[in-house]
This record gives structure tokens, C-alpha cells and sequence, in this order.
């Protein structure tokens, strides 16, 4: 039985879900080949480094038989393309290491705790999403309002001053920010505790107060450029057509600056760069001495470490892929000036 629909109720158009389904595919197809070519060109560079692995797992007082030993746990004594080619089989199937079975996804085993380097990354990614997700909030709200106020009040003090507040935001840095932070409202003033991560389920309270502090660093950048962005797409779209249009009909000034100008600035305000954000992610879990994803990315470096070094890669650039599809395929939902093709 088919309902009715309600009167003025339009259905979506088939070819606009053809022309949708036909992007996702075409991006899925090159989100993968993206990710294989990342894959290869990481793990073939990581053997043109000076440094050795294996001697580096093995520590300072390391005999042949152990360098041995290690070699082979690690699959490190065949060649470099039939390592390749074991490592990508055991994303998808699964592998077998002297040490024991690694379930799909498989990106090696951890010569530092004997683990699989899947289940050591969704240890710490818990510390790295509430460090993205409030701090995404914090800036997302901030920003755009004051982009959205410094807009609607254009020309007069109060945009000149979130202007200027804006351009001193973007010059500052967050080790920068984060070490000055720590100083004077940990050390010195004592209104904060030591920033740690406390897992939500367990204590929401602990939780939103040991990551307060880098939420505030960590978004201070962004806040600055999501401001100046919406501040700018608003202006631009005040000169639209249809906003005078809407004008002319004598509308009100804030049903046109919300009815109007709001939604065809709103798409490219809230395609964030999440690439930006793992990255600032990184720095701030560093700072604050945070054990998240990007501190393990920047040990995995330090330590030329392979297995882990792969699985933060490829796990990072996959959630950065992703969400930028999706965003490319809200551009056309929102905005319908947007063409899938």
C-alpha cells in the first residue's frame, strides 16, 4: 500500500538520486585508489630512511640472534613488495605472525606490547575524537557567531574589533598558546587541574574538565578563520540578487539575513578542513601530553615504527577521504546551486 503524500509534498527526483549515486561511486572508487597510493608511497619511503627498525625494537644491548628473532616476528626478512603486498592482504583477511593470528583489519603487531597496532589505535582514538568533536563545537559556535555578528553589524566598531581580534588569532600557534595555557592557569594560577583524558562513561564531569583546556587551544585558530569566512560569505551574500529581491518585498532585515543570505553561506562555512584539525589535534595532544592518535603518530615517527606509522596513515587519510565526500555531497542538498557533476 502506497500513502498519499501531503499536498505540496514533491518527491525526490529520480535522476537527482541517480546523480548521487553515481558521485558516491565515482568518489569511492577514488577514495580508494587515494588510499592505496598513500599506502605505497609511506611504506616504501619508510625503507629509504637511514635508521633501521629492527635495531631499533631490539634496543642497545642486542645480540644477532635477537635481531633474527625480531626480523622474523615482524616480517621484515623478505622482500620489501612481498612485504607490501602480506601487509595489504591482512587489512582485508587478516594475518599469521610467529607471535600469534591478527584479525582484519591487520596493520602488523607492536613491537613495544606485543599487540595487534589496530587494537592500540582504537585504545587511544577515543582521546583524539572528544579532542576533535569539542573542540570542532567550541569553534563552530564561536566562530560563526562572531562572523555572523561582525556581518550583520559590518562597518561599525564592533566588526572592526572581531576583525582585529581575528588577524591576531591566526598568527598565534597552538604549542605556543598551550604552553603559556599550562603556565598560568595550571601552575600558576591553579583554576585548572593537569589536563588528562577521562573516558565519558566513566565521569562525564572529570571528563569535560580535563579537556577543557585544550577544546579552548585548539579551537582559537579555527575560531579565527571560521569567523572571517562567515563574515565574508555572509557580506557576499547580502549582494545577492535574491536577497534584494527579498528586500524588495519588504521583508524584515533579519528574516532576510536569516531566511536568505544564512542559507547560501552555510554551506562552505561548515566544510570544515578536517585534515587541519587532525593536524592541530596533534600538536595539542602533544602539548597537554595527551595519549591519543596523533601523540602516537608523532612517536611512530620518532621511532621510525612501521606497523603503527601505517595504521595511524591510513586511518587518518581514510576519515579525511570520507569526510569529504560527504561534505561535497551536503553542498548540493543544502545549497541547490551545487551540481553533483
Amino acid at each position: 500500500m502506497q500513502w498519499p503524500r501531503p499536498p505540496g509534498a514533491r518527491a525526490p527526483a529520480p535522476e537527482t538520486r541517480d546523480a548521487m549515486l553515481r558521485f558516491l561511486f565515482r568518489r569511492s572508487l577514488g577514495a580508494v585508489v587515494i588510499l592505496v597510493l598513500i599506502s605505497a608511497i609511506t611504506f616504501f619511503l619508510f625503507f629509504a630512511l637511514p635508521a633501521d627498525p629492527v635495531r631499533l625494537a631490539c634496543g642497545k644491548n642486542c645480540d644477532p640472534a635477537s635481531l633474527a628473532l625480531i626480523n622474523e616476528n615482524l616480517g621484515l626478512d623478505k622482500l620489501i613488495p612481498f612485504q607490501y603486498w602480506e601487509f595489504m592482504v591482512g587489512i582485508v583477511a587478516g594475518r599469521d605472525f610467529p607471535v600469534g593470528h591478527c584479525d582484519a583489519p591487520c596493520f602488523g603487531y607492536s613491537f613495544v606490547n606485543q599487540e595487534p597496532v589496530w587494537l592500540t589505535i582504537v585504545d587511544r582514538f577515543p582521546t583524539t575524537l572528544s579532542l576533535a568533536l569539542g573542540a570542532a563545537v567550541v569553534f563552530l559556535v564561536v566562530g560563526v557567531g562572531i562572523g555572523m555578528i561582525a556581518a550583520w553589524r559590518r562597518g561599525t566598531w564592533v566588526d572592526k574589533l572581531f576583525s582585529s581580534l581575528s588577524l591576531l588569532g591566526q598568527s598565534l600557534q597552538v604549542y605556543f598558546v598551550g604552553v603559556l595555557c599550562l603556565a598560568w592557569f595550571v601552575s600558576e594560577l591553579s583554576i585548572m587541574e593537569q589536563q588528562a583524558y577521562h573516558p565519558i562513561t566513566e565521569n562525564p564531569a572529570r571528563w569535560f574538565s580535563g579537556m577543557l583546556l585544550p577544546w579552548l587551544v585548539l579551537s582559537l585558530i579555527f575560531i579565527a578563520n571560521y569567523s572571517r569566512m562567515t563574515r565574508s560569505q555572509l557580506v557576499e551574500q547580502l549582494h545577492e540578487d535574491h536577497v534584494r529581491t527579498a528586500r524588495a518585498k519588504s521583508l524584515s532585515g533579519r528574516a532576510v539575513f536569516f531566511r536568505y543570505a544564512w542559507r547560501g553561506a552555510i554551506a562552505p562555512i561548515f566544510g570544515m578542513d578536517l585534515g587541519s584539525l587532525l593536524g592541530g589535534a596533534m600538536i595539542t595532544e602533544y602539548t597537554f601530553t595527551l595519549h591519543g592518535v596523533g601523540r602516537l603518530a608523532v612517536d611512530s615517527v620518532r621511532l621510525t615504527y612501521l606497523p603503527m606509522l601505517m595504521g595511524v596513515m591510513l586511518i587518518s587519510s581514510a576519515a579525511i577521504v570520507v569526510f569529504t565526500i560527504v561534505v561535497d555531497a551536503l553542498y548540493a542538498v543544502i545549497d541547490p546551486r551545487v551540481r553533483l557533476a
